[in-house]
């Protein structure tokens, strides 16, 4: 049988790819399950809301199991990730620890806050006024964004 000679770069991941992947995967998993026992605990429909996809062309058509939208969040997250640890790796070479930990907790929490307005384009998701969902909400993805900057901590080299 004969050996195929590809180059290394095209049949592995790069380190940043792999720790964002995993890292992704880990806080994305811990955020939904936050946000399912508030949900569970006050009624307060958060989850629902993280897994909403009422507002997106096509997707809205499709009759999704929670499983299908839970992955499509896992994506999400996973992507989300990886462009951070890009942004870090490439402008933040200089930056402390604890500076890159403020940046993703200060990035991931503007996202929950920019798509926190997209429960108005649902009756399934919380009322937009709903000051409780609205800051569970927002603690869940400061809470995200201390996790996914606590697994990237660490500068990759190149």
């Amino acid at each position: 049988m004969e050996k195929l000679n590809l180059p290394a770069s095209k049949v592995h991941f790069t380190p940043l790819a792999v720790r964002s992947l995993w890292a992704g995967i880990i806080a994305g998993v811990l955020l939904g399950l936050f946000l399912k026992g508030v949900e569970y605990v006050t009624s307060l429909k958060v989850y629902t809301l993280l897994l909403n996809v009422d507002y997106i062309p096509l997707l809205n058509q499709l009759q999704l199991s929670e499983f299908a939208e839970f992955l499509l969040h896992l994506i999400i997250s996973v992507l989300l990730a990886l462009v951070l640890a890009l942004i870090v790796n490439w402008k933040g070479t200089a930056w402390s620890i604890r500076t890159r930990l403020y940046f993703y907790m200060a990035v991931n929490t503007a996202v929950g806050l920019l798509l926190y307005p997209t429960t108005a384009l649902s009756t399934r998701t919380p009322d937009l006024l709903d000051l409780p969902a609205l800051l569970f909400w927002l603690t869940g993805h400061l809470l995200y964004g201390l996790l996914l900057g606590w697994m990237m901590r660490e500068r990759i080299p190149r």
